[in-house]
């Protein structure tokens, strides 16, 4: 069961359908999308971004969530776009329930080739939406150049740059409260 609080936004159905415009077109590319994860992030790709994961969570509470799709689910693509897809995901994941707000969701879509960066409201005050456009403009240039693991790999090492300056003040022992492993979906 998810609570939420004055600060906390869940993304839910009709927040969905309020901010996306229906699209058949997205419908139809997400439908007929051939699952390609596995092809593009083998099992030794997905440990190494697993580890850089681990590396950029180093030293700090900062918190980094992978999540790698395919196609958006056929029976949400027409109401959702990979903003929302990210925000549901972040939601679901629990990413934003982290014990200091510093959950970040790394959010890949191989159908759109689009990247989404979800931040919880920790770190939202400290940085700006230039900072993380920049990560995300980083790995899809990566991604044009067909150089799928180091443009995640690359981008997670950004994100854990971001977090050091953000938690200058370096912790010994920090639980693991995200796993480390990116999550493929379809």
């Amino acid at each position: 069961m998810v609570t939420t609080t004055d600060t906390t936004e869940i993304v839910t159905q009709p927040k969905l359908e309020q901010s996306v415009q229906p699209s058949f077109k997205r419908w139809l590319k997400h439908f007929f999308y051939m699952p390609a994860t596995k092809r593009f992030f083998s099992k030794q790709d997905q440990h190494a971004i697993a580890l850089a994961v681990e590396e950029a969570e180093h030293g700090h509470v900062g918190e980094i969530q992978v999540v790698i799709e395919g196609c958006l689910p056929s029976r949400s693509a027409y109401y959702q776009d990979t903003l929302c897809r990210a925000r549901q995901l972040f939601a679901e994941l629990g990413v934003w329930d982290t014990e200091y707000n510093s959950g970040v969701l790394l959010y890949l879509n191989l159908c759109e080739r689009k990247v989404e960066i979800v931040i919880d409201r920790g770190i939202r005050q400290a940085t700006t939406q230039e900072v993380w456009d920049e990560i995300c403009q980083s790995i899809i240039q990566n991604l044009a150049r067909q150089q799928y693991k180091h443009g995640v790999i690359e981008g997670i090492q950004q994100i854990g740059q971001v977090l050091d300056q953000y938690y200058d003040q370096k912790i010994a022992d920090v639980e693991n409260e995200l796993g480390n492993k990116p999550i493929i979906l379809g």
